[in-house]
């Protein structure tokens, strides 16, 4: 069995590889997932700090 893990893109970043990382584990676009933070970070205005709490939790990828 093939697990899926999460980690964070070394080759696809702007920042640190989160929504890369992201796109990557969910087989997407990385521009909708950088779409959706921005969305976030103006509406919700928790973006920021669940970007940089990611960025410190997930690994970054071999």
């Amino acid at each position: 069995m093939n697990k899926k893990k999460l980690y964070r893109s070394k080759t696809d970043k702007k920042l640190c590889g989160v929504c890369g990382g992201i796109a990557d584990y969910f087989d997407i676009d990385p521009t909708i997932i950088r779409l959706i933070w921005i969305f976030l970070v103006l509406c919700v205005g928790t973006g920021v700090l669940a970007y940089f709490i990611a960025a410190l939790i997930m690994p970054e990828k071999d």
